[in-house]
């Protein structure tokens, strides 16, 4: 008995349903979306950069290229060969003093500074000057300058109070000057800088030596 061949329909081809306009309008809107997302990260970065070289451009100018005035000072000191005289007729001193300079350049950049000297006083009149050659101090460094000094009464009016102060055994002496140079930065930048020093000296006459001494 012959089998009945079920009969085999071809599949009619189905038509593609047509996009509604909602679906046609969604994509290009999620698209947009996506580009201002990215528009706004990419401005959110640049703000974030912009904010970070501000900070160091402030913290350059504020350390780096921020200048100070080198600190001069008077570091130590010593009395050599010293005599004196309290006569109350003929009052007088004379004696020799060894110290050290101090030149405190705390920039980042070297100090130049030109020929000067340092003035030693008693009561207003000079006593005795050391000259300093020009150098130089370099960055963030401290410049030790030795010099040494003859300091006498021969200027010293004969009407003063030298004969009782030297009666009291204590010498009193100002030391002051100052140094002109320029701080050099980057090799580019120049800044005229004029540390100066004023130093009050104690000396004990008796013992011979430096009691103490302040500098401003």
């Amino acid at each position: 008995m012959a089998e009945n061949d079920p009969e085999v329909h071809p599949m009619e081809p189905t038509e593609a349903q047509p996009k509604t306009d909602v679906e046609s309008a969604s994509t290009p809107s999620e698209e947009l979306r996506r580009r201002k997302n990215k528009r706004m990260k990419c401005l959110g970065c640049v703000a974030v950069l912009a904010i970070l070289l501000t900070a160091i451009i402030l913290s350059f100018a504020l350390t780096v290229m921020h200048v100070k005035n080198p600190k001069f000072r008077l570091s130590s000191i010593e009395v050599e060969d010293l005599s004196f005289s309290p006569s109350a007729t003929s009052p007088s001193f004379s004696l020799k003093l060894e110290a050290e300079l101090a030149i405190k350049n705390t920039n980042f950049g070297h100090y130049n500074y030109e020929n000067s000297s340092i003035t030693f006083a008693y009561r207003g009149t000079k006593v005795g000057e050391a000259l300093i050659s020009k150098g130089r101090a370099n960055t963030r460094s401290t410049k030790e300058i030795e010099i040494t000094v003859d300091v006498n009464s021969s200027n010293v009016s004969s009407d003063s109070n030298l004969a009782g102060d030297l009666g009291s055994g204590i010498l009193s002496l100002n030391s002051y000057g100052d140094l002109s140079g320029k701080v050099h930065l980057l090799e580019v930048f120049k800044k005229k800088k004029s540390p100066q020093m004023n130093c009050t000296i104690n000396i004990d006459l008796v013992n011979k030596e430096i009691q103490d001494w302040n500098c401003n």
